[in-house]
């Protein structure tokens, strides 16, 4: 299970003007911002930023000055394949040291969908055992409970960032992870590929 939330790009103007900035061809520039913060790309600046991602990583610099910020709720199996691509990155996590024991285990706290029946049944014992570490731990703040709940913990645990990411940190994601066998790689490059002009600088053109 993934969950996206709260997405949003930006500084995709600045990006582009600075893309100009090696042949000084800013009078070029025909994109603009619409009233309602959306921005629109022109034919000129279209057709530059195509030439530039074409050219590879070297050449296409300014798509690591578009950033996108994005709630990203996971289990900790899919952020330890997150966390690869750290390079640029910045996520600000809830957390398991302070707050895990802040409220009772569910089943809704852990990524199962896809579970066997036996292995569900392991679980459902798991997030019992760990509803009762849980409230030792908030009854006698026994350090060894607290200890033990982390180190139980399963990595099917659904844990939420809120990331800053690049274009280029996407592309990277995108084309590493679109055919990986885990579910969520694919919700999360499905979504990729709905963010501004993402399709047009690099799905079509590979088409």
């Amino acid at each position: 299970m993934i969950k996206i939330e709260r997405a949003s790009v930006m500084n995709f103007e600045n990006a582009i003007r600075g893309a100009r900035n090696p042949m000084n061809s800013w009078d070029r520039m025909d994109s603009h911002t619409e009233a309602d913060g959306t921005f629109v790309m022109g034919e000129n600046d279209l057709s530059l930023a195509k030439r530039l991602c074409m050219a590879g990583s070297d050449h296409r610099k300014f798509v690591r000055q578009i950033f996108v910020s994005v709630d990203l709720t996971a289990p900790l199996y899919w952020w330890k394949e997150y966390d690869t691509y750290k390079v640029s990155t910045t996520a600000n996590s809830t957390s398991t040291m302070h707050k895990i024991h802040a409220k009772p285990f569910d089943a809704s706290d852990f990524s199962c969908e896809r579970m066997l029946p036996a292995a569900r049944e392991s679980l459902d014992q798991t997030i019992e055992t760990l509803e009762k570490l849980r409230l030792n731990y908030v009854e006698t703040k026994d350090k060894d409970a607290w200890y033990s709940i982390i180190q139980l913990l399963p990595t099917s645990y659904n844990q939420m960032r809120t990331c800053t990411v690049t274009y280029e940190n996407l592309v990277n994601m995108y084309f590493a992870r679109r055919h990986h066998k885990l579910d969520e790689w694919h919700v999360f490059c499905d979504w990729v590929e709905t963010l501004p002009y993402f399709k047009t600088l690099f799905i079509d053109r590979e088409n």
